[in-house]
Protein backbone atom coordinates (compact mmCIF):
# COMPACT_ATOMS: atom_id res chain seq x y z
CA UNK A 1 0.00 0.00 0.00
CA UNK A 2 0.94 3.63 -0.42
CA UNK A 3 1.67 5.72 2.69
CA UNK A 4 2.26 9.44 3.07
CA UNK A 5 5.22 10.54 5.18
CA UNK A 6 5.10 14.24 6.01
CA UNK A 7 8.25 15.84 7.40
CA UNK A 8 7.15 18.51 9.87
CA UNK A 9 10.18 18.99 12.07
CA UNK A 10 11.67 22.30 10.90
CA UNK A 11 11.51 25.57 12.83
CA UNK A 12 10.97 27.95 9.91
CA UNK A 13 13.21 30.59 11.46
CA UNK A 14 13.13 32.78 8.36
CA UNK A 15 9.46 33.51 9.13
CA UNK A 16 10.26 34.96 12.55
CA UNK A 17 8.58 36.61 14.41
CA UNK A 18 5.39 34.91 13.15
CA UNK A 19 7.17 31.56 13.35
CA UNK A 20 8.35 30.86 16.89
CA UNK A 21 9.79 27.89 18.74
CA UNK A 22 6.35 26.94 20.04
CA UNK A 23 4.64 27.46 16.66
CA UNK A 24 6.97 26.83 13.70
CA UNK A 25 6.20 27.57 10.06
CA UNK A 26 4.31 24.36 9.25
CA UNK A 27 1.62 25.38 11.76
CA UNK A 28 1.10 28.84 10.27
CA UNK A 29 -1.62 29.92 7.87
CA UNK A 30 0.66 31.51 5.30
CA UNK A 31 -0.76 30.27 2.01
CA UNK A 32 -4.47 29.93 2.89
CA UNK A 33 -6.82 29.87 5.88
CA UNK A 34 -5.46 26.41 6.79
CA UNK A 35 -2.22 25.50 8.48
CA UNK A 36 0.42 24.48 5.96
CA UNK A 37 0.53 21.00 7.51
CA UNK A 38 -3.24 20.67 7.04
CA UNK A 39 -2.89 21.76 3.41
CA UNK A 40 -0.26 19.09 2.83
CA UNK A 41 -2.50 16.38 4.28
CA UNK A 42 -5.56 17.50 2.31
CA UNK A 43 -3.55 17.65 -0.90
CA UNK A 44 -2.89 13.90 -0.95
CA UNK A 45 -6.13 12.58 0.56
CA UNK A 46 -7.57 11.44 -2.78
CA UNK A 47 -4.58 9.08 -3.09
CA UNK A 48 -3.63 8.39 0.52
CA UNK A 49 -6.28 8.15 3.27
CA UNK A 50 -5.63 9.76 6.65
CA UNK A 51 -5.01 6.41 8.36
CA UNK A 52 -2.01 5.85 6.07
CA UNK A 53 -0.41 9.23 6.77
CA UNK A 54 2.56 9.43 9.12
CA UNK A 55 3.91 12.73 10.45
CA UNK A 56 7.55 12.98 11.53
CA UNK A 57 8.05 15.89 13.90
CA UNK A 58 9.62 16.93 17.17
CA UNK A 59 8.26 15.44 20.38
CA UNK A 60 7.21 18.89 21.59
CA UNK A 61 4.95 19.29 18.55
CA UNK A 62 2.90 16.14 19.18
CA UNK A 63 0.18 17.83 21.33
CA UNK A 64 -0.17 20.67 18.84
CA UNK A 65 -0.72 18.27 15.93
CA UNK A 66 -3.26 16.19 17.85
CA UNK A 67 -5.17 19.35 18.75
CA UNK A 68 -5.16 20.92 15.30
CA UNK A 69 -5.07 18.14 12.70
CA UNK A 70 -8.35 16.29 12.37
CA UNK A 71 -8.25 12.49 12.44
CA UNK A 72 -4.47 12.19 12.88
CA UNK A 73 -4.02 9.64 15.64
CA UNK A 74 -1.23 9.63 18.18
CA UNK A 75 0.29 6.38 16.91
CA UNK A 76 0.73 7.91 13.46
CA UNK A 77 2.94 10.71 14.78
CA UNK A 78 6.59 9.65 14.75
CA UNK A 79 8.28 11.92 17.27
CA UNK A 80 11.98 12.70 17.07
CA UNK A 81 13.70 13.41 20.39
CA UNK A 82 15.98 15.86 18.57
CA UNK A 83 16.23 17.09 14.98
CA UNK A 84 18.85 15.31 12.86
CA UNK A 85 17.91 16.50 9.35
CA UNK A 86 15.98 14.50 6.75
CA UNK A 87 17.94 11.24 6.47
CA UNK A 88 17.27 10.02 10.04
CA UNK A 89 13.68 11.33 9.84
CA UNK A 90 12.98 9.39 6.65
CA UNK A 91 14.81 6.35 8.02
CA UNK A 92 12.65 6.43 11.15
CA UNK A 93 9.45 6.45 9.06
CA UNK A 94 10.77 3.73 6.74
CA UNK A 95 11.64 1.47 9.68
CA UNK A 96 8.12 1.78 11.09
CA UNK A 97 6.41 1.26 7.75
CA UNK A 98 8.58 -1.73 6.80
CA UNK A 99 7.66 -3.32 10.12
CA UNK A 100 3.96 -2.65 9.57
CA UNK A 101 3.82 -3.45 5.84
CA UNK A 102 6.86 -5.02 4.14
CA UNK A 103 5.55 -3.85 0.74
CA UNK A 104 4.94 -0.25 1.86
CA UNK A 105 5.53 2.50 -0.70
CA UNK A 106 6.37 5.90 0.77
CA UNK A 107 5.44 9.30 -0.63
CA UNK A 108 7.68 11.71 1.29
CA UNK A 109 6.50 15.32 1.46
CA UNK A 110 7.43 18.46 3.35
CA UNK A 111 4.79 20.10 5.51
CA UNK A 112 5.49 23.63 4.34
CA UNK A 113 5.32 23.75 0.54
CA UNK A 114 2.95 25.56 -1.78
CA UNK A 115 1.84 23.29 -4.64
CA UNK A 116 -0.75 23.97 -7.34
CA UNK A 117 -2.74 22.43 -8.86
CA UNK A 118 -3.15 19.52 -6.45
CA UNK A 119 -4.73 17.38 -9.18
CA UNK A 120 -1.56 17.52 -11.25
CA UNK A 121 0.58 16.55 -8.27
CA UNK A 122 -1.66 13.55 -7.63
CA UNK A 123 -1.09 12.28 -11.18
CA UNK A 124 2.66 12.59 -10.63
CA UNK A 125 2.45 10.72 -7.33
CA UNK A 126 0.35 7.97 -8.90
CA UNK A 127 2.94 7.51 -11.66
CA UNK A 128 5.80 7.42 -9.17
CA UNK A 129 4.13 5.00 -6.77
CA UNK A 130 3.35 2.65 -9.67
CA UNK A 131 7.09 2.45 -10.41
CA UNK A 132 8.15 2.19 -6.77
CA UNK A 133 5.72 -0.67 -6.17
CA UNK A 134 7.39 -2.72 -8.92
CA UNK A 135 11.09 -1.90 -8.56
CA UNK A 136 13.64 -0.60 -6.05
CA UNK A 137 14.14 2.82 -7.65
CA UNK A 138 14.56 5.96 -5.57
CA UNK A 139 12.38 8.60 -7.20
CA UNK A 140 12.74 12.34 -6.74
CA UNK A 141 10.26 14.93 -7.97
CA UNK A 142 11.98 17.70 -9.90
CA UNK A 143 10.23 20.99 -10.62
CA UNK A 144 10.57 22.77 -13.97
CA UNK A 145 12.23 26.08 -12.95
CA UNK A 146 10.35 29.33 -13.48
CA UNK A 147 13.29 31.60 -12.62
CA UNK A 148 17.06 31.37 -11.97
CA UNK A 149 16.77 30.63 -8.25
CA UNK A 150 19.92 30.55 -6.08
CA UNK A 151 18.14 29.33 -2.94
CA UNK A 152 17.21 25.86 -4.24
CA UNK A 153 19.13 22.70 -5.02
CA UNK A 154 19.04 21.40 -8.60
CA UNK A 155 18.73 18.01 -10.29
CA UNK A 156 20.48 17.49 -13.61
CA UNK A 157 18.33 15.52 -16.01
CA UNK A 158 19.76 12.35 -17.51
CA UNK A 159 18.29 10.28 -20.32
CA UNK A 160 14.63 9.43 -20.43
CA UNK A 161 13.97 6.28 -18.39
CA UNK A 162 10.35 5.79 -19.42
CA UNK A 163 6.99 7.42 -19.79
CA UNK A 164 4.74 6.36 -16.94
CA UNK A 165 1.12 7.25 -17.67
CA UNK A 166 2.42 9.86 -20.16
CA UNK A 167 4.59 11.46 -17.44
CA UNK A 168 8.34 11.64 -18.23
CA UNK A 169 10.66 9.85 -15.81
CA UNK A 170 14.40 10.44 -16.24
CA UNK A 171 17.64 9.07 -14.92
CA UNK A 172 19.42 11.56 -12.65
CA UNK A 173 22.73 12.81 -13.96
CA UNK A 174 23.73 14.75 -10.84
CA UNK A 175 22.77 17.11 -8.03
CA UNK A 176 23.89 20.68 -7.36
CA UNK A 177 23.34 22.64 -4.16
CA UNK A 178 22.30 26.32 -4.28
CA UNK A 179 24.35 27.63 -7.21
CA UNK A 180 25.72 31.13 -7.71
CA UNK A 181 23.50 33.56 -9.63
CA UNK A 182 25.36 33.17 -12.93
CA UNK A 183 25.24 29.38 -12.68
CA UNK A 184 21.54 29.43 -11.78
CA UNK A 185 20.91 31.54 -14.89
CA UNK A 186 22.71 28.98 -17.05
CA UNK A 187 20.66 26.19 -15.48
CA UNK A 188 17.43 28.05 -16.12
CA UNK A 189 18.09 28.52 -19.82
CA UNK A 190 19.62 25.10 -20.43
CA UNK A 191 16.37 23.15 -19.85
CA UNK A 192 18.56 20.38 -18.40
CA UNK A 193 18.01 21.14 -14.73
CA UNK A 194 15.07 20.88 -12.34
CA UNK A 195 14.58 22.27 -8.87
CA UNK A 196 15.02 19.63 -6.20
CA UNK A 197 11.64 19.81 -4.47
CA UNK A 198 12.41 17.60 -1.48
CA UNK A 199 9.53 15.28 -2.44
CA UNK A 200 10.38 11.62 -2.89
CA UNK A 201 8.78 8.26 -3.72
CA UNK A 202 10.22 4.83 -2.91
CA UNK A 203 9.43 1.65 -1.11
CA UNK A 204 10.38 1.45 2.56
CA UNK A 205 12.48 -1.59 1.69
CA UNK A 206 14.40 0.25 -1.05
CA UNK A 207 15.31 3.31 1.00
CA UNK A 208 16.42 1.23 3.99
CA UNK A 209 18.63 -0.88 1.73
CA UNK A 210 20.06 2.28 0.17
CA UNK A 211 20.87 3.63 3.63
CA UNK A 212 22.64 0.40 4.54
CA UNK A 213 24.80 0.73 1.42
CA UNK A 214 25.41 4.50 1.40
CA UNK A 215 25.37 5.20 5.15
CA UNK A 216 26.31 1.93 6.91
CA UNK A 217 26.31 3.48 10.39
CA UNK A 218 22.84 4.92 9.98
CA UNK A 219 21.64 1.67 8.43
CA UNK A 220 22.93 -0.28 11.41
CA UNK A 221 21.28 2.14 13.85
CA UNK A 222 17.95 1.84 12.05
CA UNK A 223 18.15 -1.96 11.99
CA UNK A 224 18.86 -1.96 15.74
CA UNK A 225 15.95 0.39 16.36
CA UNK A 226 13.59 -1.65 14.19
CA UNK A 227 13.90 -4.60 16.54
CA UNK A 228 12.41 -2.47 19.34
CA UNK A 229 9.41 -1.10 17.42
CA UNK A 230 6.22 -2.08 19.19
CA UNK A 231 8.01 -3.13 22.38
CA UNK A 232 8.20 -1.37 25.77
CA UNK A 233 11.75 -0.33 24.87
CA UNK A 234 10.80 1.58 21.71
CA UNK A 235 11.03 5.09 23.21
CA UNK A 236 14.41 4.47 24.75
CA UNK A 237 15.67 2.85 21.55
CA UNK A 238 14.54 5.92 19.59
CA UNK A 239 16.51 8.17 21.94
CA UNK A 240 19.54 5.95 21.40
CA UNK A 241 19.12 6.10 17.61
CA UNK A 242 19.06 9.88 17.61
CA UNK A 243 21.87 10.20 20.13
CA UNK A 244 24.19 8.35 17.75
CA UNK A 245 22.86 9.38 14.32
CA UNK A 246 24.61 12.16 12.43
CA UNK A 247 22.53 15.07 11.18
CA UNK A 248 22.54 14.75 7.39
CA UNK A 249 20.09 15.34 4.57
CA UNK A 250 18.73 12.49 2.50
CA UNK A 251 20.30 14.10 -0.57
CA UNK A 252 23.85 14.03 0.80
CA UNK A 253 23.38 10.76 2.66
CA UNK A 254 21.87 8.64 -0.11
CA UNK A 255 20.68 10.26 -3.33
CA UNK A 256 24.06 11.67 -4.39
CA UNK A 257 25.65 8.24 -3.85
CA UNK A 258 23.04 5.72 -5.02
CA UNK A 259 22.94 4.39 -8.59
CA UNK A 260 19.17 3.78 -8.79
CA UNK A 261 17.90 7.36 -8.59
CA UNK A 262 15.23 8.63 -10.98
CA UNK A 263 13.42 11.94 -11.25
CA UNK A 264 9.93 12.80 -12.43
CA UNK A 265 9.81 16.05 -14.35
CA UNK A 266 6.96 18.02 -12.77
CA UNK A 267 5.63 21.07 -14.56
CA UNK A 268 3.61 22.42 -11.61
CA UNK A 269 3.53 25.53 -9.44
CA UNK A 270 5.78 24.81 -6.47
CA UNK A 271 7.37 26.99 -3.81
CA UNK A 272 9.12 25.96 -0.64
CA UNK A 273 7.87 29.17 1.02
CA UNK A 274 11.32 29.62 2.48
CA UNK A 275 11.22 33.22 3.71
CA UNK A 276 9.12 36.37 3.76
CA UNK A 277 9.84 37.19 0.10
CA UNK A 278 7.88 34.09 -0.90
CA UNK A 279 4.73 36.10 -0.18
CA UNK A 280 5.60 38.29 -3.17
CA UNK A 281 5.24 35.26 -5.44
CA UNK A 282 1.76 34.14 -4.46
CA UNK A 283 -0.02 37.00 -2.64
CA UNK A 284 -1.80 39.73 -4.54
CA UNK A 285 0.07 43.04 -4.73
CA UNK A 286 -1.35 46.54 -4.66
CA UNK A 287 -0.64 49.19 -7.28
CA UNK A 288 2.67 50.02 -5.58
CA UNK A 289 3.81 46.39 -5.66
CA UNK A 290 3.28 46.02 -1.92
CA UNK A 291 2.01 42.83 -0.31
CA UNK A 292 -0.24 43.58 2.65
CA UNK A 293 -1.66 41.02 5.08
CA UNK A 294 -3.65 42.40 8.01
CA UNK A 295 -4.36 46.03 8.89
CA UNK A 296 -1.93 48.44 7.26
CA UNK A 297 -1.95 51.85 5.56
CA UNK A 298 0.81 52.85 3.17
CA UNK A 299 1.59 56.18 1.55
CA UNK A 300 4.27 56.61 -1.08
CA UNK A 301 5.63 53.21 -0.10
CA UNK A 302 6.79 50.71 -2.69
CA UNK A 303 7.93 47.08 -3.10
CA UNK A 304 7.28 46.38 0.58
CA UNK A 305 5.76 43.36 2.32
CA UNK A 306 3.70 44.08 5.44
CA UNK A 307 2.32 41.29 7.63
CA UNK A 308 0.27 42.42 10.63
CA UNK A 309 -0.78 39.38 12.64
CA UNK A 310 -2.27 41.22 15.60
CA UNK A 311 -4.39 44.14 16.70
CA UNK A 312 -3.53 47.70 15.81
CA UNK A 313 -2.25 49.25 12.62
CA UNK A 314 1.00 49.27 10.66
CA UNK A 315 1.51 52.54 8.78
CA UNK A 316 4.34 53.40 6.40
CA UNK A 317 5.38 56.64 4.74
CA UNK A 318 7.97 57.02 2.02
CA UNK A 319 9.67 53.66 2.37
CA UNK A 320 10.55 50.96 -0.13
CA UNK A 321 12.07 47.47 -0.36
CA UNK A 322 11.22 46.50 3.20
CA UNK A 323 9.73 43.56 5.07
CA UNK A 324 7.67 44.65 8.07
CA UNK A 325 6.13 42.04 10.34
CA UNK A 326 4.16 42.71 13.52
CA UNK A 327 3.42 39.60 15.60
CA UNK A 328 3.58 38.38 19.17
CA UNK A 329 4.60 41.75 20.68
CA UNK A 330 7.49 41.81 18.21
CA UNK A 331 8.05 44.03 15.18
CA UNK A 332 10.55 43.07 12.50
CA UNK A 333 11.81 45.61 9.96
CA UNK A 334 14.25 44.24 7.39
CA UNK A 335 15.46 45.07 3.93
CA UNK A 336 13.80 42.66 1.54
CA UNK A 337 17.16 41.58 0.08
CA UNK A 338 18.14 40.25 3.54
CA UNK A 339 15.12 38.01 4.02
CA UNK A 340 17.24 34.84 3.98
CA UNK A 341 19.55 36.23 6.67
CA UNK A 342 17.05 36.41 9.54
CA UNK A 343 18.87 33.54 11.26
CA UNK A 344 21.78 35.93 11.82
CA UNK A 345 19.46 38.29 13.66
CA UNK A 346 18.03 35.45 15.76
CA UNK A 347 21.54 34.39 16.73
CA UNK A 348 22.16 37.90 18.05
CA UNK A 349 18.86 37.89 19.97
CA UNK A 350 19.81 34.52 21.45
CA UNK A 351 22.90 36.12 22.96
CA UNK A 352 20.70 38.17 25.26
CA UNK A 353 19.08 36.39 28.20
CA UNK A 354 16.56 39.23 28.38
CA UNK A 355 15.45 38.89 24.74
CA UNK A 356 15.69 35.11 24.35
CA UNK A 357 12.02 34.79 25.29
CA UNK A 358 11.12 36.33 21.91
CA UNK A 359 12.60 33.49 19.88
Amino acid sequence: MVYGVILAGGRGERFWPLSRIERPKQFLRLTSNKMMLEETIDRVLPLIPRDRIRIVTGEEMRPYILQNCAAISDEHILAEPVGRNTAPAIGLAAAHLAKEDPEAVMVVLSADHLIRPAEKLLKILQAGTAIAAQEDSLITIGIVPTRPETGYGYIKLGDLYKLQDSIPVHYVSGFTEKPRAAVALDYYYSNKYLWNSGMFIWSARAILEAMRKCQPDLGRLLDDYSRHIGTPGQTEACRGLYAEANGISIDFAVLEKADNVLTIKADIIWDDVGDWRALERYKQKDRDNCVIVGDAVTHESFETTIYNDGDGLVATLGVSDLIIVKANHITLVAHRTRSQDIKQLLAKINESEEYRKYL
